[in-house]
């Protein structure tokens, strides 16, 4: 195409490229998705558990011989502390992979320690991951 001057048209600006992910980002997002599940379900225990110890007293009491149990969630929070480790590392590998910036960062470290918050950042995450993969 030429305009009324006889020069050509000049060529239209290419969109803005979206950063390449690197491969091997799929799986990052998968195994992102199931610690945000574990985590989110495992955080879900702990609260009830501290709801029942807390709000109920509910410390457990052997019914047979009266003497008390150990207590009832101290391997609930042993066990959370530490899949909340492993999904830090999830989060960190498909943050690193996507080059988001570092308030999703923040916001998806929080997920882990919120209530239900692992699942609704989960569902969100997971559709912006899977437009830019395409």
């Amino acid at each position: 195409m030429t305009e009324p001057t006889g020069q050509p048209a000049p060529a239209p600006a290419a969109a803005p490229r979206a950063a390449a992910v690197p491969p091997g980002t799929a799986g990052r997002l998968t195994r992102y998705r199931v610690m945000a599940f574990v985590t989110g379900t495992m955080l879900l225990v702990l609260c009830v558990e501290m709801v029942l110890k807390y709000v109920f007293h509910a410390n457990g009491v052997d019914p047979q011989t009266g003497s008390p149990l150990p207590v009832l969630g101290t391997w609930i929070a042993i066990v959370h502390g530490w899949i909340y480790v492993v999904y830090l590392v999830t989060v960190v590998q498909l943050w690193s992979a996507m080059r988001w910036s570092l308030g999703r960062l923040v916001t998806m470290a929080l997920a882990g320690v919120v209530p239900v918050m692992s699942f609704v950042l989960e569902r969100r995450v997971h559709a912006e991951a899977q437009a830019r993969l395409g």
